[in-house]
């Protein structure tokens, strides 16, 4: 899987991790960024993450930042991009299940480095369900098309 990784400043070191971990596991990885612990505005690596998985350049995106909501709302303006910051294995593994989320979005600040191995790890491994869910992603596209996204 291709997988493109960026952070803001705060999520430095974590995505440097994240990184490693991803290589360990055989993915195909894009660092996009930030590059150094120096202050850093979100919005920024967030469009390059989001735009790579919007052109289908990569199949899935992982941005970290402080809390994460700053990533997500930023990745959610491009067209195709379902992102949402996820806390745990069960939102990690729903997301998937039932949003076939494509870019996950993880707290620097509030997430140890083992649960954030773990998160990653369910949203690799679980596959979209498809069924009533499909109807639902099919849905969000039909109102982002009409926004103009």
């Amino acid at each position: 899987m291709r997988i493109a990784v960026g952070s803001d400043h705060r999520g430095f070191a974590v995505k440097c991790k994240i990184l490693e971990l991803l290589r360990e596991l055989g993915q195909e990885v894009f660092d996009d960024g930030v590059f150094d612990n120096q202050s850093a505005d979100y919005p920024d690596v967030a469009q390059i993450v989001a735009l790579r998985v919007s052109k289908q350049e990569v199949d899935r995106g992982i941005l970290i930042c402080g809390t994460g909501i700053g990533m997500s709302i930023t990745a959610n303006k491009f067209s195709g991009v379902r992102a949402a910051p996820c806390h745990d294995d069960l939102t990690a593994e729903l997301s998937r299940r039932h949003i076939d989320l494509n870019v996950l979005c993880l707290s620097a600040d509030m997430l140890g480095e083992r649960l954030i191995n773990r998160m990653i790890e369910i949203w690799l491994k679980t596959e979209f369900e498809g069924g009533r869910h499909a109807r639902r992603i099919e849905k969000i596209t039909r109102i982002e098309h009409r926004a103009g996204n």
